[in-house]
């Protein structure tokens, strides 16, 4: 029986897709709930699984085209197949070099990732992983393609030349003109709308993180073992931000035209970059959870957002963002608003500086703070004090459990 494999339904708000690429060709034995196609959103990359197992008969829609819901993207000819031709990738056709040893089950991967396994014929299989659970990384990759060409040299031949492109000046003068991808085509077009819209004015701060390292170092141990997580940094700055969004209730409202909305509930963006851009997914009602609960929560969701397989509801409806543009080295910035709210911190880089303290300079684990507002409603008195109490709280973290 034929079966029209067609575009799922899409997030709420996004009208189309862009087909980025099938993982088989026609004529390929697949298996049920195996992956044949991605669609990218303006937020999130969709997979289109086969409803049940047999051939790939014809593909209707090519790499690179625009589809919406409900378009037939390819005909598949229902029907039992041996489970070795399902799972058999239909370009691979390299042997692996033999220090490499392959797993059992393949590693779940980004689509950029297989996207660079396709172009070079190459199986999953044939990589060993060293991210995060085995997963394998464009590094491990181009790691593979290496070694791969230099097992190919046999004995006699002369030595290879190895070529640093970025060493080589004034030799060839190229260019490349590549599309944006939908995803940084939104992200372009949500911080234009944000500079135009909003009245963006930042305030700086310092913080310093000697009892938060303190607390951290004493405990890490024991939270670990108890809660099956590791304690970040993030959990305490999100938690000294719901403390004072508490307190200055208009960082966490939102402009909707000519109102003001108040938000009773405390649900925090959290800025992640992955390979196709930054995402802010969103954890809510961070105000009722432990800090085990939250570090809990953002490992998951951020490894979801990094796989590309975080759903469009989990990226929207935040109240209150925060970045941390410190992981990359930034000692300062101004972040942009995540419209429509109406403020956004920014985290830095941590470094010892010299402090007086009780009369004496002492070496203090410093980071800069930012925070952007929007100044059509949030008054300078209001913002700087939101900072001073985020301040307070991280220098003493002791506030945080006392409510103070």
């Amino acid at each position: 029986m034929s079966i029209e494999i067609k575009v799922p339904p899409l997030p709420e708000s996004v009208s189309d897709a862009t087909l980025v690429a099938w993982h088989k060709q026609a004529g390929d034995a697949v298996a049920r709930d195996e992956n044949l196609v991605d669609l990218e959103t303006d937020k999130v990359v969709l997979e289109v699984p086969a409803p049940a197992s047999g051939v790939l008969q014809e593909i209707k829609v090519q790499d690179g085209a625009t589809v919406t819901t409900g378009d037939v993207l390819a005909i598949l000819e229902e029907g039992e197949v041996a489970a070795s031709e399902a799972t058999k990738p239909a370009a691979a056709k390299k042997a692996p070099a033999p220090e490499v040893e392959k797993v059992a089950k393949p590693p779940k991967t980004s689509p950029a990732v297989r996207r660079l396994l396709e172009e070079h014929d190459l199986d999953e299989t044939m990589v060993l992983g060293t991210g995060k659970d085995g997963r394998i990384t464009k590094a491990d990759v181009l790691a593979f393609l290496k070694a791969d060409d230099s097992s190919n040299v046999t004995p006699g031949d002369p030595a290879p030349v190895i070529v640093d492109e970025d060493a080589v000046v004034g030799l060839e003068r190229t260019e490349q003109r590549v599309p944006m991808t939908r995803l940084r085509a939104r992200i372009a077009e949500r911080l234009i709308d944000a500079q135009q819209t909003a009245a963006m004015l930042t305030t700086f701060n310092e913080v310093d993180l000697t009892e938060v390292m303190a607390l951290r170092s004493r405990y890490k141990e024991s939270f670990e073992k108890e809660h099956g997580v590791k304690i970040g940094f993030m959990s305490f700055f999100a938690k000294a931000c719901v403390e004072a969004l508490k307190k200055f209730p208009v960082v966490n409202a939102s402009v909707e035209g000519t109102d003001i909305i108040y938000h009773n509930y405390y649900d925090i963006g959290i800025a992640v970059s992955t390979e196709r851009g930054l995402m802010v997914p969103v954890i809510r009602d961070v105000d009722q959870m432990s800090f085990a609960d939250f570090e809990r929560e953002l490992g998951e969701i951020a490894g979801r957002a990094q796989a590309g397989t975080i759903g469009m509801e989990e990226l929207t409806g935040g109240t209150f963002t925060i970045t941390n543009g410190g992981i990359f080295g930034s000692m300062m910035s101004t972040p942009i608003l995540n419209q429509p709210q109406s403020a956004i911190l920014g985290m830095h880089n941590i470094q010892q500086r010299p402090m007086v303290v009780d009369g004496e300079i002492v070496a203090r684990p410093m980071m800069y703070l930012a925070l952007t507002y929007d100044h059509r409603i949030i008054d300078g008195k209001d913002s700087v004090q939101f900072l001073v109490k985020v301040k307070q709280l991280l220098e003493d973290p002791g506030r945080l459990l006392l409510n103070i």
